[in-house]
């Protein structure tokens, strides 16, 4: 079985090929239509799935994609970053190709992702952050993602870390996504550099979240405090999930991944405040195993986890 599987993202939709063995065959990356246009997105993605059919048998579409979604019926209720509301992806696509079309959240598309292909793939109990813009993460218990009522459950990037901290994109104060996400690194970062002159930081006309891990190994004393901040925000956050889902494993994706070495250890010592000590040593944080793909390989094991389970 073939693929044909979308990460669908605000700036850009990468799209590729995955096979049952989560190989990515053929790959492509386009720049994303403008908002409010789901059915310039539909074209976008039929056109790239018949350049992909000239060399190989597709059986099915699969679309990580950013927002509030119906999985069932494969609805984009909401989707902020596109400027989507209540459109039927699944139907529209699917008139377009002949194909079934499968949507998930992005979120819950990365745990699958790692379940599947990743860091997971001998566990049965996965909770998995992605740092990226935002805050997202996806749960899986019993090896069955868990999305509540609605379909619309497990908004991990939205648990309150910082009572009366800095105000969310979603309207709250407080959030991880409001201290913890690469955004969010940046912005905390820019706003302190004004009170430490002497960081490696002051010296850069735009602070991203990768040069304040950079700092931090240089033994910079802002990226120490931000960070000391940020990762006990995270490990609040990881105590609450720990508690609530009792995982095997949690896996950190997102940019800020990338400087695992750094942000694992710090938020490993922090844990033990966070969480009842009956809890302690019966989980793992680790870092994806996916990265770069986790988008595209997600979307494939939205269909995989359907077809295969």
């Amino acid at each position: 079985m073939k693929v044909f599987a979308v990460d669908l993202g605000g700036t850009f939709i990468k799209v590729g090929v995955v096979d049952e063995k989560g190989s990515i065959r053929w790959k492509r990356s386009v720049k994303t239509p403008p908002p409010g246009r789901p059915l310039e997105t539909v074209s976008t993605l039929a056109k790239l799935l018949r350049e992909a059919q000239h060399e190989f048998q597709i059986s099915y579409i699969g679309i990580g994609c950013p927002g509030s979604i119906d999985r069932d019926q494969g609805l984009v209720r909401y989707s902020p970053n596109l400027d989507w509301h209540d459109f039927p992806l699944a139907e529209a696509l699917s008139k377009e190709t002949g194909l079934e079309v499968y949507v998930e959240n992005d979120a819950n598309a990365f745990v699958l992702g790692e379940k599947w292909f990743g860091a997971g793939k001998n566990c049965e109990h996965i909770v998995a952050l992605t740092f990226g813009t935002g805050v997202g993460g996806g749960v899986i218990s019993h090896n069955i993602l868990i999305t509540g009522y609605l379909g619309i459950g497990a908004e991990l990037g939205h648990v309150i870390v910082e009572p009366n901290g800095p105000q969310c994109g979603c309207g709250s104060y407080g959030c991880l996504e409001a201290i913890a996400s690469a955004r969010s690194v940046a912005r905390l970062a820019t706003e302190m550099v004004e009170k430490y002159p002497d960081s490696v930081l002051s010296g850069l006309d735009r602070i991203a979240a990768e040069d304040v891990f950079a700092a931090y190994r240089k033994g910079d004393k802002l990226a120490k405090i931000l960070l000391e901040r940020v990762t006990h925000g995270i490990a609040r956050a990881v105590g609450a999930y720990v508690q609530f889902f009792n995982p095997q494993l949690i896996v950190f994706g997102g940019g800020l991944a990338r400087s695992s070495d750094v942000l694992i250890p710090l938020v490993e010592e922090k844990v033990p405040l966070y969480v009842m000590p009956s809890f302690l040593g019966t989980f793992k944080i680790v870092q994806s195993q996916l990265l770069e793909d986790a988008g595209i390989k997600g979307a494939a094991s939205i269909v995989f986890q359907r077809k295969l389970t």
